[in-house]
């Protein structure tokens, strides 16, 4: 994992001049992604580091076990984020856990500025219960409940 904070890296950079940039990642290099990192790795790192088994994963987030295998090795991609969101749920990760995982599956990170994106958020601090607990949160406040893996790209 990452030993600094992205926004003490985003202090660094407002007083970075462009041309200083390849000082900057070989002053940071524990802390600059690398192509090399990919989603496989970075779901395999965090489950190690929880202690739990991809089955009882995808067991709770509800999401067939054949499919949540073939997103982990990038066998099969999702355009769906709400996919990777309950994955995420399921493995209890941190908001931060989770917002690195959607930039490594490029996809886009929660968003405090959206509705639905802020109670999600306020999921992953708070941990409310299972992600049923999560859809009837969204559901009660007027809002799209978290897609399943149903249909599949």
């Amino acid at each position: 994992m990452y030993k600094k904070k992205t926004s003490d890296l985003e202090k660094k950079l407002e007083h970075t001049h462009p041309s200083e940039i390849s000082e900057y990642i070989k002053a940071n290099p524990e802390d600059i992604m690398n192509g090399d990192r990919n989603f496989m790795e970075y779901m395999n790192e965090k489950f190690r580091e929880k202690k739990i088994r991809k089955q009882d994963v995808f067991l709770k987030a509800d999401i067939a076990q054949g499919y949540g295998y073939k997103l982990l090795t990038e066998e099969k991609v999702t355009r769906q984020r709400d996919v990777i969101l309950r994955i995420c749920y399921a493995a209890d990760f941190s908001l931060q856990e989770v917002q690195q995982a959607l930039s490594i599956y490029h996809m886009n990170t929660l968003y405090a500025r959206d509705p639905r994106d802020a109670l999600l958020m306020t999921c992953f601090n708070e941990k409310p219960g299972s992600v049923i607990t999560v859809n009837e949160l969204l559901l009660r406040n007027g809002m799209i409940p978290l897609k399943s893996s149903g249909v599949q790209e």
